[in-house]
């Protein structure tokens, strides 16, 4: 098998785990609304789904949020309780840092809103700002996953044609939209597992 020129990973659930549910207990109490309001609101809609796919802004999503829970908290505060939901999933980091260090191409591939974007590259998690390339975000490409066109934007970023392209996801539909598109992809389960994987595909580093 050819070793892939260029290695796409997934954010959430790959990179960073989160918490949706935090969320909205955290949402919930800067606009003094119950968390299961905030469900309804944000995710049982399509709001998140527009706001990562780049059709509203985060002042809209805001002023939406307000209309919909008959609320104006802080704004500011309203989008930092959103977004304080990630801890890094810490056994993948040293696989990161070993293919940087080896000097593969790396990108980040994800469904994504300008607000969860900004507050991962805050610098609270320095890798992702070190070792990626490329940043295919959900929100500035305008479709989420699995969407063709959220992965024929991604390969355009890379330069390269998809059959060249490995990405990791941990959702098994979003594995399958890149495999459509051309791209080879596996599901994560476990780092180990994605070791094998990229060994499998000829990759070498030191992990």
């Amino acid at each position: 098998m050819q070793p892939p020129s260029f290695l796409y990973f997934d954010l959430g659930n790959v990179l960073l785990n989160f918490d949706h549910r935090l969320a909205c207990r955290q949402m919930g109490e800067v606009a003094g609304a119950p968390a299961e309001k905030i469900w309804d609101v944000v995710f049982a809609s399509d709001l998140e789904l527009r706001y990562e796919a780049g059709e509203i802004s985060d002042r809209e999503f805001y002023e939406t949020f307000c209309r919909e829970t008959d609320t104006r908290p802080d704004y500011e505060a309203l989008l930092l309780a959103g977004s304080a939901i990630f801890t890094p999933n810490l056994s993948i980091f040293p696989i990161v840092a070993a293919l940087d260090a080896a000097g593969y191409r790396l990108g980040i591939l994800s469904n994504t809103c300008p607000g969860h974007w900004a507050y991962c590259r805050g610098g609270r998690y320095g890798l992702i700002d070190l070792a990626f390339d490329v940043y295919a975000l959900s929100y500035e490409l305008g479709a989420c996953k699995p969407s063709p066109k959220i992965f024929a934007g991604a390969a355009a970023l890379a330069g390269l044609p998809p059959q060249e392209i490995f990405f990791v996801d941990d959702i098994a539909g979003h594995v399958a939209g890149a495999r459509a598109a051309g791209f080879d992809a596996v599901q994560y389960t476990t780092t180990p597992a994605l070791a094998a994987d990229l060994r499998k595909r000829g990759l070498e580093f030191n992990y």
